[in-house]
Protein backbone atom coordinates (compact mmCIF):
# COMPACT_ATOMS: atom_id res chain seq x y z
CA UNK A 1 0.00 0.00 0.00
CA UNK A 2 3.18 2.58 0.79
CA UNK A 3 3.94 2.14 -2.80
CA UNK A 4 0.60 4.10 -4.09
CA UNK A 5 1.31 6.78 -1.80
CA UNK A 6 5.01 7.79 -2.48
CA UNK A 7 4.91 10.66 -5.26
CA UNK A 8 7.58 9.16 -8.46
CA UNK A 9 10.61 11.42 -8.93
CA UNK A 10 10.33 14.05 -11.22
CA UNK A 11 12.16 17.24 -12.46
CA UNK A 12 8.59 18.48 -13.43
CA UNK A 13 7.94 21.76 -10.97
CA UNK A 14 4.61 20.49 -9.27
CA UNK A 15 2.54 23.42 -7.94
CA UNK A 16 -0.67 22.79 -5.88
CA UNK A 17 -3.43 24.41 -6.06
CA UNK A 18 -5.04 23.93 -1.55
CA UNK A 19 -7.65 25.61 0.13
CA UNK A 20 -11.30 25.06 1.00
CA UNK A 21 -14.54 23.66 -1.04
CA UNK A 22 -15.58 26.02 -3.39
CA UNK A 23 -12.48 28.58 -4.02
CA UNK A 24 -12.06 27.97 -8.21
CA UNK A 25 -9.76 25.56 -7.42
CA UNK A 26 -10.46 23.42 -10.66
CA UNK A 27 -11.22 26.47 -12.86
CA UNK A 28 -7.32 27.71 -11.63
CA UNK A 29 -6.17 24.67 -12.60
CA UNK A 30 -7.48 24.42 -16.24
CA UNK A 31 -6.70 27.76 -16.85
CA UNK A 32 -2.97 27.14 -15.98
CA UNK A 33 -2.83 24.14 -17.65
CA UNK A 34 -4.07 25.70 -20.62
CA UNK A 35 -1.78 28.89 -20.27
CA UNK A 36 1.45 26.60 -19.46
CA UNK A 37 0.14 24.09 -22.06
CA UNK A 38 0.58 20.89 -19.74
CA UNK A 39 -1.58 18.47 -18.04
CA UNK A 40 -3.41 19.06 -15.00
CA UNK A 41 -4.07 16.47 -12.15
CA UNK A 42 -8.11 16.54 -11.20
CA UNK A 43 -8.93 15.65 -7.70
CA UNK A 44 -9.64 12.28 -7.43
CA UNK A 45 -11.97 12.32 -4.53
CA UNK A 46 -14.57 14.50 -6.33
CA UNK A 47 -14.88 11.56 -8.84
CA UNK A 48 -14.81 8.65 -6.23
CA UNK A 49 -17.19 10.59 -3.61
CA UNK A 50 -19.51 11.70 -6.40
CA UNK A 51 -19.82 7.56 -7.14
CA UNK A 52 -20.31 6.76 -3.52
CA UNK A 53 -23.04 9.83 -3.31
CA UNK A 54 -24.99 8.15 -6.68
CA UNK A 55 -24.93 4.51 -5.63
CA UNK A 56 -25.25 4.76 -1.99
CA UNK A 57 -26.33 8.50 -1.27
CA UNK A 58 -23.34 8.64 1.22
CA UNK A 59 -20.63 10.70 2.10
CA UNK A 60 -17.03 10.89 3.21
CA UNK A 61 -16.45 8.07 5.93
CA UNK A 62 -13.18 7.78 7.57
CA UNK A 63 -11.97 4.55 5.49
CA UNK A 64 -12.42 6.43 2.19
CA UNK A 65 -9.63 8.34 2.91
CA UNK A 66 -6.42 5.94 2.02
CA UNK A 67 -8.45 4.61 -1.37
CA UNK A 68 -8.88 8.52 -2.43
CA UNK A 69 -4.88 9.28 -1.74
CA UNK A 70 -3.92 6.11 -3.60
CA UNK A 71 -6.28 7.39 -6.43
CA UNK A 72 -4.79 11.07 -6.19
CA UNK A 73 -1.47 9.82 -6.53
CA UNK A 74 -1.78 7.15 -8.87
CA UNK A 75 -3.70 10.15 -11.01
CA UNK A 76 -0.53 12.53 -10.19
CA UNK A 77 2.15 9.91 -11.09
CA UNK A 78 0.72 8.97 -14.75
CA UNK A 79 -0.10 12.57 -15.70
CA UNK A 80 3.68 13.52 -14.20
CA UNK A 81 4.94 11.36 -17.24
CA UNK A 82 2.68 13.20 -19.67
CA UNK A 83 3.45 16.85 -18.24
CA UNK A 84 5.69 19.25 -19.68
CA UNK A 85 7.95 21.13 -17.58
CA UNK A 86 5.04 21.89 -14.99
CA UNK A 87 2.10 19.94 -13.27
CA UNK A 88 -0.71 21.83 -12.35
CA UNK A 89 -2.51 19.76 -9.41
CA UNK A 90 -5.79 20.23 -8.15
CA UNK A 91 -4.54 18.72 -4.97
CA UNK A 92 -2.86 16.81 -3.06
CA UNK A 93 -2.22 14.51 0.20
CA UNK A 94 -1.65 17.36 2.26
CA UNK A 95 -5.45 18.81 1.83
CA UNK A 96 -6.86 15.13 2.18
CA UNK A 97 -4.51 15.20 5.71
CA UNK A 98 -6.39 18.79 6.29
CA UNK A 99 -10.03 17.24 5.74
CA UNK A 100 -9.67 13.99 7.74
CA UNK A 101 -8.26 15.81 10.68
CA UNK A 102 -11.36 18.73 10.35
CA UNK A 103 -13.76 16.63 9.64
CA UNK A 104 -12.71 13.79 11.68
CA UNK A 105 -12.03 15.39 14.87
CA UNK A 106 -7.86 15.83 14.34
CA UNK A 107 -7.56 11.96 12.70
CA UNK A 108 -5.53 11.38 10.21
CA UNK A 109 -4.35 7.82 8.93
CA UNK A 110 -0.73 7.66 9.74
CA UNK A 111 0.22 6.41 6.34
CA UNK A 112 -1.73 9.16 4.55
CA UNK A 113 -0.28 11.84 7.52
CA UNK A 114 3.48 10.14 5.93
CA UNK A 115 3.29 10.38 2.53
CA UNK A 116 1.03 13.92 2.87
CA UNK A 117 4.40 15.06 4.85
CA UNK A 118 6.99 13.09 2.51
CA UNK A 119 5.53 14.45 -0.75
CA UNK A 120 6.88 17.26 -2.23
CA UNK A 121 5.45 20.35 -4.52
CA UNK A 122 7.68 23.59 -5.97
CA UNK A 123 4.57 25.95 -5.26
CA UNK A 124 1.38 25.89 -3.08
CA UNK A 125 -1.48 28.30 -4.22
CA UNK A 126 -3.88 29.00 -1.31
CA UNK A 127 -7.32 30.12 -2.61
CA UNK A 128 -9.40 32.01 -0.84
CA UNK A 129 -12.59 32.49 0.15
CA UNK A 130 -13.52 35.96 -1.66
CA UNK A 131 -15.51 34.30 -4.49
CA UNK A 132 -19.21 33.09 -4.57
CA UNK A 133 -20.18 29.92 -2.96
CA UNK A 134 -21.51 27.26 -5.33
CA UNK A 135 -22.90 24.14 -3.67
CA UNK A 136 -23.33 21.09 -4.89
CA UNK A 137 -23.56 17.15 -4.11
CA UNK A 138 -20.66 16.82 -1.96
CA UNK A 139 -19.88 20.31 -0.41
CA UNK A 140 -21.38 20.73 2.81
CA UNK A 141 -19.49 23.62 4.69
CA UNK A 142 -20.29 27.05 3.50
CA UNK A 143 -20.36 28.86 6.46
CA UNK A 144 -17.50 27.66 7.56
CA UNK A 145 -15.19 28.57 4.86
CA UNK A 146 -12.81 31.27 6.66
CA UNK A 147 -12.36 28.74 9.69
CA UNK A 148 -11.45 26.44 7.05
CA UNK A 149 -8.86 28.63 4.90
CA UNK A 150 -7.52 29.11 8.12
CA UNK A 151 -6.66 25.65 9.10
CA UNK A 152 -5.35 25.23 5.35
CA UNK A 153 -3.15 28.49 6.22
CA UNK A 154 -1.73 27.13 9.05
CA UNK A 155 -0.91 23.97 7.55
CA UNK A 156 1.15 25.18 4.87
CA UNK A 157 2.56 27.23 7.51
CA UNK A 158 3.30 24.58 10.76
CA UNK A 159 5.10 22.33 7.12
CA UNK A 160 6.61 25.40 5.77
CA UNK A 161 5.26 25.66 2.27
CA UNK A 162 6.07 27.40 -0.41
CA UNK A 163 2.66 29.46 -0.90
CA UNK A 164 0.75 32.28 -1.96
CA UNK A 165 -2.21 33.59 -1.47
CA UNK A 166 -4.81 33.77 -4.55
CA UNK A 167 -7.49 36.58 -4.01
CA UNK A 168 -9.90 38.53 -6.50
CA UNK A 169 -11.61 37.35 -9.17
CA UNK A 170 -10.88 34.79 -12.15
CA UNK A 171 -8.59 37.09 -14.14
CA UNK A 172 -6.18 38.65 -10.87
CA UNK A 173 -6.04 34.72 -9.50
CA UNK A 174 -4.54 33.69 -13.00
CA UNK A 175 -2.22 36.47 -12.90
CA UNK A 176 -0.76 36.44 -9.89
CA UNK A 177 -0.44 32.30 -10.13
CA UNK A 178 1.03 32.90 -13.71
CA UNK A 179 3.70 35.42 -12.34
CA UNK A 180 4.87 33.14 -9.25
CA UNK A 181 5.02 30.15 -11.22
CA UNK A 182 6.96 32.35 -13.73
CA UNK A 183 9.66 32.64 -11.00
CA UNK A 184 10.35 29.23 -10.24
CA UNK A 185 10.92 28.30 -13.88
CA UNK A 186 12.84 30.91 -14.34
CA UNK A 187 15.53 29.68 -11.45
CA UNK A 188 18.85 28.48 -12.45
Amino acid sequence: MEEKLKQKSSDVIKVVLFGPESTGKTTLSEQLARHYNTVWVPEYAREYLQKKWNDERKTCEPHDLLPIAEGQMQLENELTEKATHILICDTDLLETKVYSEAYYIGNCDPLLEKYALQNTYDLYLLTYVDIPWVGDDLRDKPNEREKMFAYFKETLEKYNRNFVILKGDKKTRLETAVSKIDKLTLKP
